[in-house]
């Protein structure tokens, strides 16, 4: 789907497990550590699981670190958070099917 700022995002499933990719975005300027740090373009990841609060804990105790803390937005339980690469994560869930 194509989203506001023109940019694409795409929504991908491997055996169950569902996950979305985009291009970088203009939310304040939140993505361009991650541009930074690969050299080139980035990409942001939204990855859905049941319960994203302990995903998102987990991640954190592996040694990501927090961008925003999980919270409802947008119809979603969300959190973003950048893993060791610099890599954009947000773990969520549809609040509603």
């Amino acid at each position: 789907m194509e989203d506001p700022d023109g940019g694409l995002v795409v929504r991908l499933s491997v055996e169950g497990a569902e996950f979305w990719v985009s291009g970088k975005s203009n939310d304040s300027g939140i993505d361009k550590m991650t541009h930074e740090n690969l050299g080139g373009d980035s990409i942001k990841i939204v990855l859905t699981v049941d319960n994203p609060d302990s995903v998102f804990e987990q991640a954190l105790k592996a040694g990501a670190k927090e961008v925003f803390p999980v919270g409802e937005d947008f119809g979603w339980r969300l959190g973003r958070l950048s893993d060791p690469f610099g890599l954009h994560w947000e773990i969520g869930k549809p609040l509603t099917e």
